[in-house]
């Protein structure tokens, strides 16, 4: 009887360890596992951010040669075209030496190189922003012919910035007559009269577009 006891004893005892190392080598392998799992997961979250990082710093990069790049095109224009750039609310507006002969409306051989550029510097940069160019006459004739002068002036820069591939879809033109002089009173061949036959651009700038623009222009 009492072997017996002893025999059954023996064997729980037995069980009793052998399921304690199985339960030490679960916890072993479980830690293990976590383990494995927490630096795979701390792998890949690192792999993810330094592909982040480098996207970013690409597009910081892109960011900067815009920057670079409109900054000497805008430099040109000033340059070698006397334009005169400012910043506005609704964008950035263009005025450079774009004038006409007295009650004409043709676009002169002299300012077509200055529009060529014009051309290149929106469709680079400014593709799909509203342009809208604004007709001025000297104070010479009626209110009302010099209105509809201006209008056939700032139309003929329209179809001459087509031909030289800027989109249309979102160009608008306006004529504003004798309003805004440059030259007070200055009319036909005055000194100072050509300056008030002109036309200036708005161009309106949003999203990065505006945010280029702004750090390129100086401060």
């Amino acid at each position: 009887m009492k072997a017996n006891l002893r025999a059954v004893g023996a064997v729980i005892l037995g069980s009793v360890v052998l399921g304690a190392c199985a339960t030490k080598g679960f916890v072993r392998t479980s830690v293990r596992d976590e383990r494995a799992a927490r630096i795979a997961a701390d792998s890949g979250l690192s792999n993810t951010i330094t592909t982040e990082v480098a996207g970013v710093r690409s597009e910081l990069t892109t960011v900067k040669n815009d920057v670079a790049s409109l900054r000497n095109d805008l430099g040109a224009l000033r340059t070698e075209f006397g334009a005169k750039i400012t910043a506005m609310e609704e964008g950035l507006k263009f005025a450079f030496p774009v004038n006409f002969a007295f009650d004409d409306a043709t676009v002169r051989e002299a300012d077509k190189a200055a529009l060529d550029r014009f051309a290149s510097v929106v469709g680079k940069y400014y593709s799909g922003s509203v342009i809208t160019i604004e007709g001025f006459a000297d104070p010479a004739g009626s209110t009302r012919y010099n209105m509809e002068l201006s209008k056939r002036r700032a139309d003929a820069v329209a179809a001459y910035l087509a031909e030289k591939g800027l989109s249309t879809a979102n160009v608008r033109t306006v004529g504003y007559g004798e309003s805004r002089l440059v030259n007070t009173g200055a009319e036909k061949e005055d000194p100072g009269a050509e300056a008030n036959r002109r036309v200036v651009f708005v161009v309106e700038t949003n999203g990065a577009a505006a945010a280029t623009t702004t750090a390129a222009l100086p401060q």
